[in-house]
Parts: structure tokens; C-alpha cells; sequence
């Protein structure tokens, strides 16, 4: 066997392609079978541009006349498969003549694998991007349900330790009238006045250091001091409490439905943690939290009605005096007191 046999055997093993093109003409004048099977075999005076239409012969002449070689790629339907090879143009000189030897590649597989991997990083790329979303939602989903404090111990430990908190402050509200209002009007629409309201409250408790733990229908519950401490807890929730009204006075001057709300407040100690296993959610409970509840009772529509507890630590920014009828649900007078923003009237505190 011949070396141009043997030659021609190798190439062809290894799948490559070549040609001898001239290189002022761009006529074909030898090709091997390799390329004769991807191509076509070249007929006597085929140039270049027939049998590789899609590559530019004006780039790679120009590379070559620099002295330099050029490479392209070209892909082109095989047995109904496309098949992309890569053609490295080079010159050289045979008895005389310009030539350009172009030798053919088949990168099909490479491309394919390209191809696999570019759309395997878009779609990691596209699924990182959907946990970062959910990972998102769901924190801001938590962050509602408990302070970010309770948060970051649950994201770190699972579990959020009960912690007793000495001296914080509490306001629980409720509105007069809500059966009424409710059988008056259609759910969607107390929803989303519900829904504006406690919005407010949440964005002025924010302003005066307080947390809102829960809603519950018409009962709106918030402290100060929880989880984490604010020193004057109950300068705090007394401004929430005023400027909650405050709101309210204004919205029903624009709005058809007309919210009376009442607030209880107290101080004392409480318990702060994570309640429930699968449907958890930040409480906070003890005897501020009852107290606070209880002594709503006495406030009237639109008025605010303060422990003894929260009482005794207000200064002169609020007036309290003692509430002498405070029904038989309410607790005893000398416990009850109605809360406005002004001086203080000490005389009224035991």
C-alpha cells in the first residue's frame, strides 16, 4: 500500500476532510474521500464557493494574504442531520503554484455537547433564579408571622427559644360596631378596608418602635419591647395608640364606612416565642397581653383606655384620668384610666 493510501486511510479514520483549492481561481483540484462524502464529490472545474456557500472566501483570503491562516466553521444538512465541521484554510506553494489546503474537521459532537451545556447552565441559571424568588417569598412570608430577631434564630437554629420579657407594653384594639358594619357591607369590601387600616397601623407602629404580633378579624394586638427592648416602651405605645385614632378621624371624613376603634393598653412581663409546628407563628402572651385585653373594655368608641401598669410610667406628653363607670365586664376603677395626648394630670394617679 501506498503512503498516499495509507495517508488517506488515517485521515479518514479520524474524520478529517481535505482539499487542494487554487488560490487565484478557487477551483477544487483534489479532494479526499472524507470530504467527497460530507461535500459531494467536486466536478472538473468546481470552485470553492459551490461546495462551501456559507463560508466567506473573501475573510479567509484576506487572513491568508497576511501571511496567516484562518479558520470558519460551515454547517450544512448530511442525511438529515446537520453536521458542522471546522475549515482551517491554509496557503502553500506546490511546483509553483498557489494553493490553499483546506483541511475539514467534524466538531458535530462538540457543538451538540455545546449546545447540551449552554442550555443546561440557562436552565440552572433559571432555577437558581426560582429558589432565589421563592427563598424571598418565603422570608418575607416569615417576616410577617415574627420579628426579624425571631426570624434569623429560626433560619439559624430551627427554633425559636421562649424568652420571658420582663417590662414591655401592649395594645389591643378592636372596633365598635363590627357585627354591623360586617352584616352592612360585602366581604370583599371589609376585607380590603381591613386590609388599608391595618397597613397604616403597621407602618405607624413602625415609626414609634412597635411590633405587630397578630391580627384576628376586627382585633388588632402590638407591643413595644418585644423581642427587642425599647426603653421607653410605654411613651411608645401610647403614641401608636393616639396616632391610631388619629388615622382613623381622618380616613372616616373621606370614606363611606365609619371605624370606631377602642384600645386597651398595659404594661408588664410577658412570654415571646414560636407556637405551632406546621402552622407556626410568633405569640406573645402573659399578664400585660390580659391586662391589655381587659381593660379595652372600658375604653369608649374612639377613646383609649390604660392600665395602671402603663399609667404610672406615662409622662408628661399624655393626660390620664381614672374612668369611674367602667361596667361589670371592665376591671375595677381605680385600674382603669382614659388616655388623651396633653399634659398630665397627676391628681388622677393613684
Amino acid at each position: 500500500m501506498s503512503i498516499e493510501a495509507i495517508n488517506e486511510q488515517l485521515l479518514r479514520a479520524i474524520g478529517v476532510g481535505v482539499a487542494l483549492v487554487e488560490a487565484k481561481s478557487l477551483t477544487v483540484r483534489f479532494s479526499n474521500d472524507t470530504f467527497a462524502e460530507w461535500f459531494g464529490a467536486p466536478e472538473e472545474g468546481a470552485q470553492l464557493s459551490d461546495i462551501l456557500p456559507t463560508l466567506d472566501i473573501g475573510e479567509a483570503l484576506e487572513k491568508l494574504a497576511d501571511g496567516g491562516k484562518h479558520t470558519a466553521e460551515a454547517s450544512f444538512k448530511l442525511r438529515r442531520r446537520t453536521m458542522t465541521v471546522a475549515v482551517e484554510f491554509n496557503r502553500a506553494l506546490e511546483d509553483d503554484q498557489d494553493m490553499i489546503v483546506l483541511v475539514c474537521q467534524n466538531i458535530t459532537r462538540i457543538k451538540e455537547l455545546e449546545s447540551m451545556i449552554d442550555s443546561y447552565s440557562m436552565m440552572v441559571e433559571r432555577n437558581t433564579h426560582e429558589i432565589k424568588r421563592e427563598k424571598e417569598q418565603v422570608e418575607k412570608l416569615l417576616l410577617n408571622m415574627m420579628p426579624r430577631t425571631a426570624y434569623e434564630e429560626y433560619k439559624s437554629f430551627g427554633v425559636v427559644a421562649p424568652r420571658v420579657f420582663e417590662s414591655v407594653s401592649v395594645l389591643t384594639l378592636d372596633f365598635a360596631g363590627f357585627d354591623a358594619i360586617l352584616a352592612a357591607h360585602e366581604p370583599a369590601v371589609i376585607v380590603s378596608e381591613l386590609n388599608d387600616i391595618y397597613t397604616a397601623f403597621d407602618r405607624i407602629g413602625e415609626q414609634f418602635g412597635c411590633e405587630r404580633v397578630r391580627t384576628t378579624g376586627d382585633s388588632y394586638f402590638a407591643v413595644s419591647g418585644v423581642p427587642d427592648p425599647v426603653r421607653d416602651h410605654s411613651g411608645s405605645i401610647a403614641n401608636t395608640a393616639v396616632r391610631f385614632l388619629r388615622y382613623l378621624e381622618r380616613r372616616n371624613q373621606t370614606h363611606p364606612i365609619s371605624w370606631e376603634a377602642r384600645v386597651g393598653l398595659a404594661s408588664g412581663p410577658v412570654i415571646g416565642s414560636v407556637v405551632g409546628v406546621q402552622k407556626y407563628i410568633y405569640d406573645v402572651f402573659g399578664p400585660a397581653v390580659a391586662a391589655a385585653d381587659t381593660i379595652r373594655l372600658a375604653a369608649q368608641p374612639m377613646g383609649i383606655a390604660a392600665h395602671s401598669s402603663i399609667a404610672d410610667l406615662l409622662d408628661s406628653r399624655f393626660s390620664v384620668r381614672a374612668i369611674d363607670d367602667v361596667g361589670s365586664t371592665a376591671p375595677a376603677a381605680t385600674e382603669a384610666y382614659a388616655l388623651t395626648e396633653g399634659g398630665s394630670d397627676s391628681a388622677s394617679l393613684p
